[in-house]
């Protein structure tokens, strides 16, 4: 294994690699395969990115066929035959279905992108400029994200304020059960000194944050005071949606009806980059040409391996498959999780977490898994929640042997400690 022409050459910003320290050579589903034979099962997943696993054969060969017929893979945002087949799919499978006529609008390829347009958009559309964010929520590194992700290790990079943010408690935070009813409170107190936000941003489930999950009554009590104040109510399911929860969206079946839903990372079906916000069309109006640009708006390849994904999605038996595979996830790690004191599991559908409460603990394990052929990585404040997000293609041997490295990394890692 040499890494030298990385140790020499590439910058000191690096940081997956530190965790995961080989040359990986080849992948496929839910495996990678490292230069020098060894194989690791991946509860990575690109951070979200492969929820169809690496490789994915019915991706490849659409892909391979459009390469050979000299598809348009870069087109900024002109019309193109396999843009066309990807919105129209999109409508058929996500939103005809749930009787949601949204705007599809493509912008740079990372969800910080999708963030940045949201958060401007909805600037816009209300003539305001404060956004409500809540506490542990992660929107991205771009300055306008950065100002509503809560983590003080990404923000104190930004080199500047981060203004225009109101900060609550999510629902699971100290005070989270009632910070969005004293918000409201104070809203409507003329002499608060507060003043209507122009929208509320939050996550169904906050993956980086720590696979914090919302309740449905606390969204919906989200969602009506951003009504009552005139403000947007903007759902983040970049790494939460598409399909990760067993159905497309996290929230679905919430009663919920955002203005802007953000989406991006498993969006492209085989890991090349796409972003895409929804917005309701009375939003949307507020936009002009050219107002939000972007070199890489929707290229060819992911709009090609996309519509193969949103197959996936239409697919009923699929989606019953991963929530059957979230359970077997979530029953080893309560098994796991039971004699350990203030050990916490939580999670929803492939998305499954255990809270130690220990981020030197976490690493170890993290190390100790590695060791044994498990890629995962830690999430929450200070590293304190081991998140496992396999892809959701995972084969059932694949995931019970991953779950008994982790098992054993845990157990490893306690002993040591």
């Amino acid at each position: 294994m040499d890494t030298t022409v990385f140790e020499q050459h590439e910058s000191s910003i690096r940081g997956y690699c530190r965790n995961f320290p080989t040359v990986f050579a080849s992948a496929s589903n839910a495996r990678q395969v490292s230069e020098d034979g060894t194989s690791y099962i991946d509860f990575f997943a690109g951070a979200g990115v492969l929820n169809f696993g690496h490789n994915n054969p019915r991706m490849k060969d659409a892909l391979i066929e459009f390469l050979r017929n000299d598809g348009v893979a870069h087109s900024l945002d002109t019309y193109t035959t396999t843009k066309r087949d990807f919105i129209a799919r999109f409508h058929e499978v996500v939103l005809a279905p749930r009787g949601m006529d949204h705007r599809l609008q493509f912008m740079g390829p990372t969800g910080s992108n999708a963030v940045e347009a949201a958060l401007k958009l909805a600037r816009q559309a209300t003539g305001r400029r404060e956004v409500v964010a809540f506490s542990h929520g992660f929107h991205g590194m771009t300055l306008g994200a950065l100002a509503a992700t809560g983590n003080h290790a990404f923000r104190q990079w930004a080199g500047v304020p981060l203004n225009d943010v109101v900060r609550l408690p999510f629902e699971t935070a100290p005070g989270g059960d009632t910070a969005v009813a004293d918000y409201g409170a104070s809203l409507r107190d003329p002499s608060s000194g507060h003043t209507a936000p122009a929208a509320f941003i939050v996550e169904a489930i906050q993956a980086e944050g720590g696979v914090n999950v919302a309740s449905s009554e606390w969204l919906q009590q989200v969602q009506a005071l951003a009504r009552e104040v005139g403000a947007l109510f903007i759902i983040d399911d970049i790494q939460a949606g598409i399909g990760r929860t067993g159905s497309y969206f996290s929230f679905d079946g919430m009663g919920l009806d955002p203005d802007i839903i953000c989406l991006a990372k498993g969006l492209g079906g085989f890991g090349t980059p796409i972003a895409m916000n929804l917005n309701k069309p009375e939003v949307d109006e507020h936009w002009s040409p050219g107002a939000h640009t972007g070199t890489f708006r929707g290229q060819g390849l992911s709009f090609v391996a996309g519509t193969v994904a949103l197959d996936y999605a239409a697919d009923r038996d699929f989606l019953d498959q991963v929530e059957a595979k979230g359970r077997v996830m979530r029953d080893r790690l309560e098994q796991i999780a039971a004699d350990q004191p203030g050990w916490e599991v939580r999670g929803k559908g492939m998305m499954q977490a255990i809270d130690t409460g220990d981020g030197a603990l976490n690493k170890q394990i993290q190390a100790e898994a590695f060791q044994r052929g498990l890629l995962f990585g830690p999430c929450g404040s200070g590293g304190r929640v081991n998140k496992l997000i396999p892809p959701l293609t995972i084969g059932e041997d694949d995931l019970d042997q991953g779950l008994d490295l982790f098992e054993q990394a845990v157990h490893a890692a306690r002993e040591g400690s």
